[in-house]
């Protein structure tokens, strides 16, 4: 598993959550809501230092991350986190990870 973050969105954390350089952006599972991979459950994003993180990507010296913990949300896809125009807010994109592909 990978993540990828647009510019974007990058900006969008960065001035909206407030995360500067040498900060943290964890993606985490929630409960409730829906997405392509599971009824009932969500991703959440949160200001949130590592325990035991599992996937990690740094950009302009942010660390977004999983934990461990919940990596079984992604079911063998990749994290692409773009941005909704419509919405200002984020927008999550799961992509099959090509290793797993038939």
């Amino acid at each position: 598993m990978k993540i990828e973050i647009t510019n974007q969105a990058k900006k969008w954390f960065e001035e909206e959550m407030q995360v500067k350089k040498g900060g943290f952006v964890r993606f985490y599972v929630r409960y409730g809501g829906s997405s392509p991979l599971h009824e009932g459950f969500s991703l959440g994003a949160a200001k949130d230092e590592p325990i035991e993180p599992d996937v990690t990507v740094s950009y302009d010296g942010i660390t977004y991350f999983v934990e461990e913990k919940d990596v079984w949300y992604f079911d063998g896809h990749d994290l692409k986190v773009g941005f909704d125009d419509a919405l200002q807010e984020p927008a999550y994109e799961y992509i099959k990870e090509a290793s797993t592909q038939g």
